[in-house]
């Protein structure tokens, strides 16, 4: 503490503008009422438990109308995908398309798909 200076009594009021504050605050609140408050905590509450199941609901129902389960046409493996999409067969590499819920080989314009068949050789004794 200074010597030469006479001040005998200081005021200290660096905690005084938090509390000003707070006190300003209670005021307006009891001023105003606190129905707004009550009411919008309420619905921020309300929407914090009903977002997570409509959510989850939405997404299921997204789910169940774009996943197609089905089998390869090229090797009959058996997997999943998204509904109107191009993919390829985790097995066999085949680029497959889904159409009306079923894998489809997918051709680029002008390929002719052709079947092999199996012909059995006969051999002729001489």
């Amino acid at each position: 503490m200074n010597q030469n200076n006479p001040n005998l009594l200081q005021l200290n009021l660096s905690g005084a503008g938090c509390w000003l504050t707070i006190l300003a605050t209670f005021l307006l609140v009891g001023t105003v009422g606190l129905g707004f408050v009550v009411k919008g905590i309420l619905l921020l509450i309300g929407l914090l438990l009903i977002l997570p199941v409509m959510g989850w609901l939405g997404l299921r129902w997204w789910l169940d109308r774009n996943l197609i389960k089905d089998q390869c046409p090229a090797c009959g493996y058996s997997f999943t995908a998204v509904n109107q999409t191009q993919c390829q067969c985790p097995n066999c590499g085949e680029t497959l398309k889904i159409e009306q819920g079923h894998f489809v080989r997918f051709n680029p314009p002008g390929t002719i798909d052709v079947e092999a068949v199996d012909v059995s050789v006969k051999q002729i004794e001489d």
